[in-house]
């Protein structure tokens, strides 16, 4: 993941990243390995790069919501700017341990 820190807030945007759940599976997106790319910016916008499981996933408006909510109810954010990319395509190995384990792949 590439992250881009200029205001400060990168640990606050990945707490709230970690609030936001695929409601097709349970565990948030930030430890599904889902965030391709984080900058913050001093004026209060907040740029997120971020992929979907699949290209046709059923709950993609609503994860894209999710994650616009979330990280815009952080203090001091002003914008969030969320885009999707399917480069590269996501797969189980971009998922934390911890994700891995909770879904059962050890």
């Amino acid at each position: 993941m590439i992250i881009d820190d200029k205001a400060g807030i990168k640990e606050g945007v990945i707490e709230k990243l970690k609030s936001v759940f695929d409601p097709e599976i349970p565990v948030d997106v930030y430890e599904l390995g889902l965030i391709y790319e984080l900058h913050t910016f001093p004026e209060g916008i907040v740029k997120i790069v971020m992929t979907l499981t699949a290209p046709a996933c059923p709950a993609a408006d609503q994860i894209l919501r999710d994650v616009q909510d979330a990280v815009a109810s952080l203090d001091g954010v002003k914008e969030v700017r969320v885009e999707i990319s399917f480069d590269p395509p996501w797969d189980k190995s971009m998922m934390s341990e911890d994700a891995k384990l909770e879904l059962g792949f050890f």
